[in-house]
């Protein structure tokens, strides 16, 4: 059965979420598989796919095609689009518009904002006309070049404007709220003052759920953050798979007799 916004915001306090990003359909079928509750489609996909620094050249399209791959790979999470950056938040027209996309084009269920006071107002428009959204406090990766990629919210003055500002998206719609790379305390009050369920990446255990970068957690990523937990080895996993592939076909024995076909078959036109 599909995992709806409704089941999201029922475990809020009562039974930890788990997401995971996804880009493609096979990582999402597998995600799925293993009944993740939620598939974020992160405009990571800039780091993880497409081979740049930072997630800011990640276009709507490319967001729109890998959102659609996901959807038709899970068949029971929640699909989460990520909107990129300048693709929301400077124009209520084209922002409702690039996010009605992610729903009605490429199948998502809901759509991530990285949020402030900007985004106010552009989620309670949202959930008004049925787009479900998820808010996004801490450290926003679009705001790189203003804020690094250091903690956030470590002074009183910020801590509080943060809090604050989880509140109004609350009370503007937002169904939950990922908090990214904030002081662990500072996560548990501010999903202590909030209804909705909070989703921590770096953000401590007190948090309603958790989400890693799928390249992260499988051990594909060359580099991870301090705050990121492997589960597994897949980047080696591939790099013995491929050396072996290699070795077998240097050698002459990829393929074999076993790998040929239409050999008995077609015999007697050869």
């Amino acid at each position: 059965m599909r995992t709806t916004v409704r089941d999201v915001l029922s475990k809020a306090g009562d039974e930890p979420i788990t997401m995971l990003t996804a880009y493609d359909a096979v990582t999402a079928e597998i995600v799925d598989e293993q009944g993740v509750d939620v598939i974020l489609v992160g405009d990571s996909v800039g780091n993880t796919s497409h081979g740049h620094e930072t997630t800011l050249p990640v276009t709507v399209d490319q967001m729109a095609d890998h959102t659609a791959a996901v959807a038709r790979g899970a068949e029971e999470a929640l699909v989460v689009a990520d909107m990129p950056f300048l693709s929301y938040g400077h124009d209520d027209k084209e922002s409702i518009e690039n996010a009605g996309r992610m729903l009605k084009e490429a199948g998502a269920h809901a759509v991530k904002l990285e949020s402030g006071p900007h985004t106010v107002e552009l989620t309670e428009k949202l959930s008004h006309l049925g787009i479900p959204v998820m808010a996004h406090l801490g450290l926003t990766p679009q705001s790189v070049n203003q804020q690094g990629y250091a903690l956030q919210g470590t002074s009183e003055e910020a801590a509080d404007r943060m809090l604050e500002l989880a509140e109004r998206h609350e009370d503007a719609g937002a169904f939950s709220l990922v908090l990214e790379r904030v002081p662990a305390p500072l996560a548990a009050r501010i999903t202590d003052a909030l209804d909705i369920p909070t989703i921590g990446i770096g953000a401590g255990a007190e948090c309603d759920g958790q989400v890693l970068v799928v390249d992260d957690a499988v051990g594909l990523s060359d580099w991870t953050p301090s705050f990121v937990k492997e589960f597994g080895n897949v980047r080696e996993a591939m790099g013995d798979a491929i050396e072996a592939y290699t070795e077998a076909v240097e050698s002459g024995e990829f393929p074999g007799a076993e790998h040929s076909e239409g050999v008995e078959e077609l015999d007697e036109l050869y």
